[in-house]
């Protein structure tokens, strides 16, 4: 495709994950046609979202649970029983099977590099093409922007540096020692794969907390609240394990057994052959591998994106999707939506909220034709 071609629509969704197909999703209910109404973008180069690159070890019975995408349920596209089978093939094959069967054209893979104002519309400047679009439903997601902490002398190690995003296999870290940095559920299942087969430090900022008994359905809406307060304050928000704990599991207990749950503070620096705390205790290591979260995929929408002084986004709407001092751009899997669960809810009150809100906008724009033509 040319660079100069334009595509107009109403609507664009921005990001074909979980979020992303709800929002599409409903859409469609709400009667609006893929292409000449909405369109779907995505930089992925297949369906699937973040799952798609997801390490091979990561299986259906390590992962939260995979909610359904509304209209289709998940459990309905397995193949097998097992629960045994890789994430990162189960989730991208439903929702191929839900593009498909709900007939969500996505254009892939088409990277937005830059959204920006131009008269009453978003022109969105991607990979292969220009768009334009009166709204926007974005739901980018976090795997686009690992989060790395500055530390001082990181610039002088020797071994290697590295992210959870790039960890592959476990065996790759056979052989070498590896601090592991991180508080978060990741982390744990992380350094549980690699002390299997090598020496392990495990380093936190906070001391972890865990958390007895199941995860339940009032404990996710409790985690969710919490979010959902600090956004709409225009806070940046928490991560999810700061607000639900770390689980207690048969896995974590196996851990705590072979002595590798054994934690240390955040080291003051790097040093050219490991890491060095305030006392000034050394550490050698091969690896630093950083499980130190991710942050919200949004430099695209850096143009259109009122920022708070707190650094975070304030947003409104009845589940905190709408930005408040933009409401033509909702934010989906952002916040309290950031979780399976509540990027399906959010997608349905992003779709009707934003049509509202374009509804309005239509209606104020004749009336004011109306008005000048009177006069």
């Amino acid at each position: 495709m040319l660079k100069n071609i334009r595509y107009k629509t109403k609507i664009a969704v921005i990001g074909a994950g979980q979020a992303g197909l709800s929002a599409a999703y409903h859409l469609k209910k709400l009667g609006l046609k893929i292409g000449q109404d909405f369109i779907i973008l995505d930089e992925a180069p297949n369906a699937g979202g973040a799952w798609q690159f997801r390490w091979n070890s990561l299986t259906l019975s390590t992962v939260n649970k995979i909610h359904d995408l509304p209209g289709m349920s998940f459990e309905e596209t397995l193949t097998t029983k097992d629960t045994e089978v890789q994430a990162n093939t189960a989730v991208p094959h439903y929702f191929e099977l839900y593009e498909r069967k709900f007939g969500l054209q996505v254009y892939r893979p088409v990277k937005v590099e830059k959204v920006y104002e131009n008269g009453d519309r978003f022109h969105i400047d991607t990979s292969e093409t220009l768009f334009s679009a009166l709204g926007i439903i974005n739901a980018t997601g976090t795997w686009g922007s690992p989060y790395i902490p500055v530390y001082p002398g990181a610039e002088l190690f020797q071994g290697e540096q590295l992210h959870t995003k790039d960890f592959k296999t476990a065996d790759y870290f056979r052989g070498k020692h590896v601090i592991v940095v991180g508080g978060g559920i990741s982390a744990i299942q992380l350094l549980n794969q690699i002390s299997q087969i090598t020496t392990t430090t495990w380093v936190t900022r906070r001391q972890p907390l865990f958390r007895e008994g199941p995860f339940d359905d009032m404990a996710g809406h409790n985690a969710v609240a919490m979010v959902e307060e600090r956004v709409r304050q225009g806070l940046p928000p928490l991560s999810v394990v700061s607000v639900t704990g770390l689980p207690y599991s048969a896995e974590t207990q196996e851990m705590e057994k072979r002595g590798v749950l054994k934690r240390f503070p955040m080291f003051k620096e790097i040093t050219k052959t490991g890491i060095k705390w305030e006392d000034g205790r050394e550490e050698r290591a091969d690896v630093i591998l950083w499980n130190t979260g991710f942050k919200s995929s949004l430099s695209h929408l850096d143009a259109v994106l009122p920022k708070e002084e707190q650094g975070g986004i304030q947003m409104a709407g009845r589940l905190a999707t709408m930005v408040a001092k933009e409401p033509r751009i909702h934010l989906v899997g952002y916040g309290p939506s950031a979780s399976t669960i509540g990027a399906n809810r959010a997608g349905g009150a992003a779709a009707r909220e934003l049509l509202k809100t374009l509804s309005m906008a239509d209606l104020s724009a004749n009336s004011y034709t109306r008005s000048n033509k009177a006069n």
